[in-house]
């Protein structure tokens, strides 16, 4: 493994030493979104999930208070950085809001101009799964039912979508993963069912990847947690047990990316259990969410096509992150199996 400086992203952001990360030979860490003004030692406020689309832009959503009791301040519009990275200031911060405020935001998955963004209220426990297109939002699927139903979601999480525009949504509160259609009607309301699920992907072979944070009654606890595989050849199956998966992306089909924030690493996990390790934090650093650039004529272009993306918390200060992005051969290290360890 090489250890390589953080150093400043493709917006050539003039910025203070940062902690290293520890990356195989042949990668590369570099600071990507960050910002100064809103809290010591300097990054952005707050934000736990982000996506890319086709074009390098990159959706990062505001933590809200999801796992936090008493008077805080959950309204936030969405965060929309262009490809290239940002540095963001209080004065600055305005014009990178996407969409209207929305209650403990999560984006969750991004196709052509729709973005998907679950939100929910902490008294009322009802979620709802929003579609964003053009800044503008339209209410997909939950939200309050009728009088003497059940709500469809309580504490939606995490979201992906296959290859047929199906969409699932994590419910953690319910125990279970639900499953609809493109235009939000509901095709399974318990299509997989596991213990407080919240991190979603889907991988090429049309896979679900579930992190499920099990024995975590707050997604910074020890857990342990599971990462669950969900196919229709082979239906649900436990792929490891052990880490509480932060963030989750789809690698390779039988892969799948974890940010392991209680061990302060990125990991690629096997189909078989097995765990590559792809990034190691340093000095109180953690990661947080994740997400992989898709390979397109833009992102080609802007330099950033299959290249990983990671919420890191820096210095162990919840309130203060940056997007930190990991550049190389990411496939290829993938399949010629890393440094595995069980």
């Amino acid at each position: 493994m090489l250890v390589v400086a953080i150093v400043a992203g493709l917006v050539a952001l003039a910025a203070p030493v940062r902690a290293e990360v520890i990356v195989p030979a042949g990668f590369t860490a570099s600071v990507y979104v960050t910002g100064d003004g809103f809290a010591q030692p300097g990054g952005l406020p707050s934000s736990s999930t982000l996506v890319i689309d086709d074009a390098g832009v990159l959706y990062l959503a505001r933590t809200g208070r999801r796992f936090t009791a008493g008077e805080v301040e959950d309204l936030f519009p969405v965060y929309r950085i262009p490809a290239g990275g940002a540095r963001l200031t209080p004065a600055t911060e305005p014009r990178y809001f996407y969409g209207p405020p929305l209650p403990n935001p999560q984006v969750g998955a991004v196709r052509g101009q729709d973005l998907l963004v679950t939100t929910f209220d902490r008294e009322r426990k009802i979620g709802v799964l929003y579609r964003l297109r053009n800044g503008s939002a339209e209410l997909l699927a939950g939200g309050t039912p009728p009088r003497g139903e059940a709500p469809l979601l309580r504490q939606p999480e995490g979201v992906a979508m296959d290859a047929g525009g199906n969409i699932y949504v994590a419910d953690r509160e319910q125990g279970f993963v639900v499953k609809l259609d493109a235009a939000g009607r509901v095709l399974q309301r318990r299509f997989a069912e596991v213990m407080r699920p919240r991190t979603l992907a889907v991988d090429a072979s049309d896979r679900l990847w579930i992190g499920a944070d099990v024995g975590a009654e707050a997604p910074w606890q020890q857990g342990p947690g599971e990462i669950w595989m969900v196919s229709p050849q082979t239906g649900a199956q436990l792929a490891l047990r052990g880490p509480v998966a932060a963030g989750l992306a789809a690698g390779p089909p039988g892969h799948a990316i974890v940010a392991n924030r209680q061990a302060a690493a990125v990991v690629v996990v096997t189909a078989d259990g097995q765990t590559l390790e792809l990034a190691r934090f340093t000095d109180g650093d953690v990661p947080r969410g994740l997400a992989i650039a898709p390979v397109t004529p833009e992102t080609r272009r802007a330099g950033i096509a299959g290249d990983l993306f990671i919420v890191v918390i820096r210095r162990g200060i919840f309130a203060v992150n940056e997007v930190v992005r990991v550049a190389g051969p990411l496939e290829s290290f993938i399949r010629g199996g890393g440094a595995p360890r069980r």
